[in-house]
């Protein structure tokens, strides 16, 4: 029988810091409180008592414990767990797709899952016609939901600029036909960015994902252009000027580590340093024989290069509340419904990829794996036992998961993880789910240090 953990704990940043699993609280406590919770479950008071009153004294353990009791009694502490039978996206709506507009890089990234833009396939521009039936497919399938999200994605999307911006105009035209919200983002690299391109994608796009790996020589190491030179002096002024000219609207600057840099915090402080204030910076995932690859023996760095950042973002919080990272944004206060914890991002169900030539994927990470294609934007998702599949994986249902005091947190980790590790979605990543629980630790004692 599986043991589900009901509470975690630990310390970090000068907190004691308590979670309840089940029911979501969090408790910064006393060192007593702390320790007294190791005993609680399997000892009575009084032998708590004796264990502990010759270090805090026997009045103190029992007012402790006693506050303990009524935490447990609220159902917020040691909380059981729900048998919650639900059913996610029966009517199997679309909120969300990847669009695809090329095909095709002038970069050569050496950790690109896109085989530098291609997918494994030929190098191809989505035309008008496969867009606008995205769109319109997008639209016809988002059931009553009115904000549908769009990412304009290559390779390099800005690669098929021109179908950017017509895009974005049918897209406004279509939306009064179907009572529809369509938010747009854009991924790029910026080295096409130009001042129309920044005009435009300033005033059209909700969200822009600006990709940098951090420093001049990390950057430069990984990400070269086609002629083999490196192209951080060629962004870098580029992201600067469109980021000065947004305003208040969002953006990432998104970065990726790998074994060269797992002193990724500098990478970080280096965008912060440049200006930019919301960062993100992702662990490669990818074979463990290349040479970059982040490996179990790798970890341990890691796990404390996330602690060392930690404390750099609260002392720079602490001047500048307008600093963000990504992976240590957490809402401990409301947060998604207990279904979207549970199932994540909604890959291969209210998530799709649709390539250049209008083929459906569960995700960009599954392109060109053709025992992934869903279907297409002409017939629709043919594929629906592959889609059952997606839907049906979840924090319930991966066994690693079970006992895992993260998964309401990480919702069952990254499908594509798990199966370019283990060749199966049920599997989580192992690296990827010990770097995640170290980032919500991480997360966690921010806001404890933060709202005193």
């Amino acid at each position: 029988m599986i043991k589900v953990a009901k509470i975690h704990k630990f310390y970090l940043n000068n907190k004691y810091i308590v979670l309840d699993v089940n029911s979501g609280g969090v408790h910064v406590v006393d060192k007593i409180v702390y320790d007294i919770l190791d005993l609680y479950e399997d000892h009575t008071r009084e032998d708590i008592v004796i264990k502990l009153k010759s270090i805090y004294g026997e009045k103190a353990v029992i007012d402790a414990y006693n506050e303990i009791a009524i935490l447990v009694k609220e159902g917020i502490l040691f909380s059981e767990e729900n048998n919650f039978d639900f059913k996610y996206n029966e009517s199997n709506i679309i909120k969300a797709m990847c669009l695809h507009v090329a095909h095709d890089c002038n970069l050569k990234c050496n950790y690109c899952f896109a085989s530098q833009g291609n997918f494994k396939g030929e190098r191809s521009l989505m035309t008008l016609e496969v867009g606008k039936k995205a769109l319109e497919f997008l639209a016809k399938n988002s059931g009553n939901r009115k904000n549908l999200e769009v990412d304009f994605f290559g390779g390099e999307p800005l690669m098929n600029f021109q179908l950017v911006k017509e895009l974005v105009k049918y897209g406004r035209e279509i939306e009064k036909i179907y009572n529809k919200n369509f938010r747009f983002t854009i991924t790029t690299n910026g080295v096409l960015l130009d001042d129309e391109k920044i005009e435009f994608i300033n005033e059209n796009m909700d969200n822009v994902v600006l990709s940098l790996d951090g420093r001049k020589e990390i950057n430069d190491n990984m990400r070269q252009t086609i002629n083999g030179e490196g192209s951080y002096d060629i962004i870098l002024p580029k992201f600067k000027k469109m980021v000065e000219k947004r305003g208040n609207k969002d953006y990432y600057i998104r970065g990726t580590f790998t074994n060269k840099n797992i002193d990724f915090s500098k990478d970080a402080l280096d965008f912060y340093n440049n200006g930019f204030k919301k960062i993100s910076i992702e662990p490669v995932v990818t074979s463990e024989e290349m040479d970059y690859a982040l490996r179990a023996e790798h970890l341990d760095e890691v796990l404390k290069e996330y602690e060392k950042f930690s404390q750099d973002y609260i002392n720079i919080k602490r001047k500048d509340k307008d600093f963000y990272f990504f992976h240590f944004m957490i809402d401990l206060n409301q947060g998604p419904c207990i279904i979207k914890r549970a199932v994540g991002c909604g890959a291969g169900s209210e998530y799709v990829a649709v390539t250049p030539e209008g083929d459906l994927y569960p995700c960009h990470q599954f392109v060109g794996e053709k025992e992934f294609l869903l279907g297409n934007i002409e017939d629709g998702v043919l594929n629906t036992e592959l889609r059952d599949k997606f839907k049906n994986s979840n924090v319930y249902t991966k066994e690693e998961c079970r006992s895992c005091w993260a998964r309401f947190y990480c919702s069952g980790g990254c499908h594509a993880n798990a199966y370019y590790s283990h060749t199966d979605i049920s599997r989580p990543y192992k690296l990827g789910c010990e770097m995640e629980k170290k980032r919500i630790e991480c997360a966690i004692s921010i806001l404890a240090n933060l709202e005193e």
